[in-house]
């Protein structure tokens, strides 16, 4: 089974956790990981894993992304396409498992972008295999927490165990 994590990521925080998420998927599937930049097709794969960071309490929009790159040095390209875009022109998806992430700052209670990107997904006709996970963030630009890449690793080994069983239980 193939899956494919697609990340945005303006300060390499998102694209770390993201690269966590697919060595946990890697022991049980072939990992496919893309820059929403890129547009990739999520038509080809078993499972669709898709995260970005949290602007303005969701996704990003392209004056979010653009504030953000008043606040420091972003990665080249990062301004120019986001999971908003991407979910946007997505073909219907029916019945492709997905999940969904985000990275945000450590305020429980400032929501991030996770779940609103999984709500996106359900309506392309995802089946989400497991809720909407965040990873933290000391700050707008990072670092991501201590232990973030190692509970994104293993958020992505749940993720295929639960594809696998999913797959074997028909």
């Amino acid at each position: 089974m193939k899956a494919l994590v697609v990340y945005e990521s303006m300060f390499g925080n998102t694209e770390k956790v993201a690269r966590a998420i697919a060595d946990g998927l890697s022991g049980m599937l072939d990992v496919t990981l893309a820059d929403v930049g890129t547009m990739p097709r999520a038509l080809d794969f078993d499972l669709l894993v898709i995260g970005g960071p949290t602007h303005a309490f969701g996704m990003s929009r392209p004056s979010t992304r653009e504030q953000a790159a008043q606040q420091a040095h972003v990665r080249p390209g990062a301004t120019a396409v986001g999971v908003r875009e991407y979910l946007d022109c997505s073909p219907q998806l029916a019945g492709l498992p997905a999940a969904a992430f985000d990275t945000k700052i450590d305020k429980p209670l400032l929501p991030g972008s996770a779940r609103r990107i999984q709500r996106r997904l359900r309506r392309l006709g995802c089946r989400i295999v497991q809720p909407a996970r965040s990873f933290l963030v000391g700050g707008t630009t990072g670092p991501l927490g201590g232990q973030e890449p190692e509970t994104a690793r293993q958020w992505g080994t749940a993720l295929a165990a639960a594809l696998t069983a999913d797959r074997h239980t028909v």
